[in-house]
């Protein structure tokens, strides 16, 4: 049963990615990719990895495609003309995806005679402790906030620097939109904002 799981969660996985590529409705994609997270969070439970698993659903299924679906929902995005500037970049992709292609065959080549060292096994399982002892939600905290703490900070620190390149890069000031100016109206007189009118009874302003 497991064995029919693994490979009826692999298929699906697969199928839905070619399908999140080759879909020509953006939406449909977001669907399959949102299908390709549920297979690969089964995949994981199968591994052991349930917290894994659920931090899929929850972040990238939960956040992530949802957030994807109302971007490309709410969004009026002229897809004709998008896909036809495509065009031109063909050529470049096709040569992209012949080089990939070269170098997966190079390695799936090579790696036919590759052979495992003695001490491999051993290496591995140094590296986290062992399942009896420690469940894998506590092993993955150990792993990430204790012996790898500078990584994962320099991790964070590589996706605030691409965030914030992304918002000076999208950024655009319109000269037809109304904005707040902080500055202006902490250090703004309140003689010169405020004027007092002496209205006497029975006339108007």
């Amino acid at each position: 049963m497991i064995t029919f799981a693994f490979y009826l969660f692999a298929c699906v996985a697969v199928a839905g990615g070619l399908l999140t590529v080759l879909a020509r409705n953006p939406v449909h994609s977001v669907l399959w990719l949102i299908l390709t997270f549920f297979s690969s969070a089964g995949l994981f439970v199968l591994m052991g990895a349930e917290f894994v698993a659920m931090l899929m659903l929850i972040v990238y299924v939960g956040a992530v495609a949802v957030l994807f679906l109302f971007v490309v929902m709410m969004l009026d995005v002229d897809f004709a003309e998008l896909k036809s500037g495509m065009v031109h970049y063909l050529p470049l992709a096709g040569l992209m995806g012949i080089i990939l292609l070269l170098e997966l065959g190079m390695v799936v080549g090579i790696s036919s005679g590759w052979a495992f060292a003695d001490a491999a096994p051993t290496l591995r399982a140094a590296v986290a402790p062992a399942p009896e002892d420690v469940s894998n939600t506590a092993a993955l905290g150990q792993l990430i906030y204790t012996r790898y703490v500078y990584l994962f900070q320099a991790a964070g620190l590589i996706l605030l620097t691409a965030m914030i390149g992304a918002i000076v890069l999208t950024l655009r000031h319109r000269v037809d939109v109304k904005r707040q100016n902080v500055l202006e109206q902490m250090y703004r007189d309140p003689k010169a904002a405020v004027e007092l009118m002496d209205v006497k009874p029975g006339q108007g302003i």
